[in-house]
């Protein structure tokens, strides 16, 4: 398909996903992030928190993915040396493209750009400065993000000190917010000595502390502009393999903090896609669900279906819809099923 097709085209994700105790995402002080919504207290997730698990999910499903990292200097030096490089003249060459690159900034870049930039320094004898055009020039043009460097097509790329290297997100993350007032709640522990070398120590604790934690069913918003997806990668042919790969690692990826000792796998327990075009409508839930004795779950898809069934209404012409599904409720309507069906109507072939 002709990359205009796909100006204006967008994949939304409504995601509901509940879990039990739990500390997904930490703030200043290691409690649970939240935020006040309508007027009362919400469990909350970043949205970076969440995006950089799934990114790093991509690797499972068969995506090189690229590097963000502060030590650009030393990912270059390695890969001058195995041009041939003496060591001074790699850690020397290295320190300059860094520099070029970054002050003290996190670089998100991928192994083919690395290498670039090496090869570079080889040519150049490794005589380069920082201010050498070329630095950026062969940066920019070594980007090839259908080899390894999907996620920055995905969640974008900003460098401050060379906006020639920038690249637009195609991805739109919302923070994720419960549908429902939380309250933190403390947990107090003890633990008790192996060794303990008193008969005080045999009979009482070693350490006390105390965490926090809440439980809390997320409402997700992820939005995918698939026109600025296939205009970063260049044309549509690796459209599939990146949409199949970004679903499901969206599907698998929860944030990591205190998952060994709260474990909260939760997967999606309700899901409404919509295949549109133009401006993303998401849902506040401004009003917050009760759950009157069943949980919070079954309230939240309900109030999430009034709400995008009554915008899609009010939306009118405007709403540009193409597609829409819904996942959690039919036991032979999984992912893959899913995922199926997002993909060929995408391709316009789904009737």
């Amino acid at each position: 398909m002709e990359k205009s097709n796909y100006r204006g085209l967008k994949v939304e994700f409504h995601i509901l996903q509940s879990f039990p105790v739990t500390c997904l995402n930490r703030d200043d002080v290691g409690s649970p992030k939240t935020a006040v919504v309508g007027g009362v207290t919400r469990a909350r997730v970043s949205s970076q928190s969440w995006k950089r698990q799934i990114r790093l999910s991509m690797k499972d499903f068969g995506i090189n993915i690229a590097t963000r990292t502060k030590h650009i200097a030393q990912k270059i030096e390695k890969e001058c040396l195995l041009l041939g490089a003496t060591e001074e003249q790699a850690k020397v060459c290295s320190e300059i493209i860094s520099n070029a690159l970054s002050k003290d900034t996190l670089h998100f870049f991928s192994d083919t750009e690395s290498k670039a930039l090496a090869l570079l320094a080889k040519d150049k004898e490794y005589t380069l400065t920082e201010k050498d055009k070329d630095i950026i020039k062969t940066h920019k043009k070594a980007f090839n993000p259908g080899l390894d460097g999907l996620d920055i097509a995905l969640f974008g790329r900003m460098v401050a000190q060379a906006a020639e290297l920038n690249v637009e997100a195609a991805a739109s993350f919302s923070h994720a917010i419960s549908t429902h007032k939380v309250s933190n709640e403390v947990e107090f522990f003890t633990a008790l000595d192996d060794y303990p070398i008193s008969e005080e120590l045999e009979t009482g604790s070693s350490h006390m502390g105390s965490l926090e934690f809440n439980s809390a069913t997320y409402y997700r918003y992820i939005g995918l502009d698939l026109g600025q997806l296939v205009d970063t990668l260049g044309d549509d042919e690796e459209l599939e393999k990146a949409l199949t790969a970004f679903i499901k690692a969206l599907y698998v990826a929860v944030p990591g903090a205190r998952q060994t000792t709260q474990a909260g796998y939760n997967p999606w327990d309700y899901a409404r896609v919509n295949i549109r075009r133009g401006q993303g409508i998401q849902a506040s839930f401004d009003k917050p669900v009760r759950s009157s004795g069943k949980g919070y779950l079954e309230p939240s898809i309900e109030a999430l279906n009034d709400y995008l069934d009554k915008k899609e209404k009010l939306s009118g012409s405007l709403f540009n819809k193409i597609n829409g599904f819904a996942w959690g409720q039919d036991d032979n309507f999984s992912i893959d099923h899913l995922i199926k069906r997002i993909v060929e109507a995408v391709k316009g072939s789904y009737e």
